[in-house]
């Protein structure tokens, strides 16, 4: 029987869950209180966590983090109201399968509780591939997850000039022990691409762990990476074997690697130069013998620059750099994946579509892929799920694929014009408010940021590009700016 773990602060809810859940077969509990859900986690395991975003004591975010830490195999969906919906984005992003909106309807709810645990199951008893570059609420933080892919399991890399030069640095760095950086947008296929090495290497049959370090909290990363003994800390129930242990004489993969705190920098340092790791709450050193891949998108060498990243980690680990191309890059392999995904398709929803009509192939090749691959596999399950006939048609699409919003030469000659805008005589009255030169600067930046994200439908990774800034930078121009989307 599974067990499904409820933490909301409404009692209401909890109850009336708890009573739906159990009439379904599923053994439940609940709490109203974050810590006291977690207290739960630690003595028990369960399959499935239903967890409310607001919480009056942890924040969402941070709740999904300290669950995936317990267990990186807890399903987790998310309860929201209406205007916490983007918010619950983020959290399907940082490893909740799902989220769910106030009110709950027992249909809808019943639905994906059983599609999280299907994917869970998934998940546990199929090798890490690229199947995995799933959808982001499919796509659970991969902490101390660990299984050595069988051989003959079927990896795609297209047939692009990008895709073949790809493969030859694949087969070339793979039987050496040499570190290698993963670079590349988000959704690409970074673990896909470790996995591949590791699978081509003389590690094989010896265990791939891989971490999602951007899901790691500051203080319960050390414990996960190189585990801790009993008592060494409030919550420490028992022994724990860190992932270091777990992936001897294996690969391990380091996942937004750039995530991890200071402290935790040193610490790897240490292991990367002794090969030794150390417990926490222990004296006794422990040999560890295993290869690192690291996967990032962002820079490296400006995080070394701007000091938030160690010099001498990163030359330890950059020993060879593979730069993954985005979707957009390599058209000719859009189909490829495509044809993939409609296979995984048709296996998971149980349908046999047979391809995609001939508009919907030159929909899917003209389209942005703002989300590479991990999107691609979004649209294309979705496509077989709505598909009435044998084959996909463009009425299965989303309206963003079947009529983009480009930005027209007109619109950027628009938004380029703003700041010059901004210092013309008789400008509007914001700028003629302004007391300085940096005022009317900020003012025009402001405006050229809005007008962008306006232009894109509020696509904050395309608005980025289109003011030739990285994503990064742009939430911290809207934080700044206090825009709130």
């Amino acid at each position: 029987m599974e067990k499904i773990l409820i933490v909301d602060d409404n009692n209401d809810i909890c109850l009336l869950l708890e009573r739906f859940l159990s009439k379904q077969g599923y053994k439940t509990a609940s709490a109203q209180r974050g810590e006291d859900g977690l207290s739960l986690l630690r003595k028990d395991a369960y399959e499935l966590v239903i967890c409310d975003f607001k919480l009056p004591d942890i924040d969402g975010l941070e709740m999904l983090r300290r669950i995936k830490v317990l267990d990186p195999t807890t399903a987790v969906i998310i309860i929201t109201g209406y205007s916490d919906v983007r918010v619950a984005v983020q959290a399907v992003k940082h490893g909740a399968f799902d989220y769910v909106t106030k009110p709950l309807y027992p249909d809808e709810i019943l639905y994906t509780i059983k599609s999280a645990l299907d994917r869970r199951s998934q998940q546990l008893t199929q090798p890490v591939s690229d199947e995995d570059e799933t959808p982001a609420p499919a796509k659970a933080t991969r902490a101390a997850k660990s299984a050595p892919a069988p051989n003959g399991k079927r990896f795609i890399y297209g047939k692009s000039r990008v895709a073949e030069q790809l493969q030859k640095h694949i087969d070339l760095i793979a039987p050496t022990n040499m570190s290698v950086i993963i670079t590349g947008e988000t959704g690409t296929g970074k673990e896909f691409v470790a996995n591949a090495i590791h699978l081509k290497s003389k590690r094989a049959e010896k265990p791939f762990v891989a971490i999602d370090c951007g899901a790691l909290s500051k203080e319960l990363a050390g414990s996960e990476l190189f585990g801790h003994v009993k008592g060494s800390f409030t919550g420490a129930m028992a022994d724990k074997v860190g992932s270091f242990e777990v992936a001897n004489g294996g690969t391990l993969f380091l996942d937004e690697i750039g995530n991890l705190s200071y402290e935790n920098q040193i610490k790897l340092l240490r292991v990367l130069q002794e090969r030794k790791i150390r417990r926490i709450g222990s004296n006794q050193d422990i040999s560890v013998d295993v290869r690192i891949i690291c996967a990032t998108n962002e820079d490296l060498r400006d995080a070394v620059r701007q000091g938030r990243f160690r010099e001498d980690i990163f030359h330890r680990i950059d020993e060879f750099r593979i730069e993954l191309a985005p979707l957009r890059e390599r058209r000719s392999d859009i189909m490829i994946f495509a044809e993939h995904f409609l296979d995984l398709a048709n296996q998971q929803l149980e349908k046999e579509v047979r391809g995609f009509d001939d508009e919907v192939k030159e929909k899917l090749k003209e389209y942005y892929w703002h989300g590479n691959l991990r999107e691609l596999q979004n649209v294309i399950k979705r496509a077989v799920l709505l598909a009435q006939e044998d084959l996909v048609t463009v009425d299965c699409l989303p309206p963003e694929i079947v009529n983009p919003t480009y930005l027209t030469a007109e619109d950027t000659g628009q938004v380029a014009a703003v700041a010059g805008e901004a210092l013309r005589p008789g400008a509007p009255p914001i700028v003629q408010q302004a007391s300085n030169l940096k005022s009317v600067s900020e003012n025009a930046e402001r405006a050229a940021i809005l007008k962008v994200l306006e232009k894109t439908g509020y696509n904050k990774t395309k608005a980025a590009e289109v003011l030739n800034i990285d994503r990064k930078t742009l939430y911290n121009k809207l934080k700044a700016y206090d825009i709130h989307l």
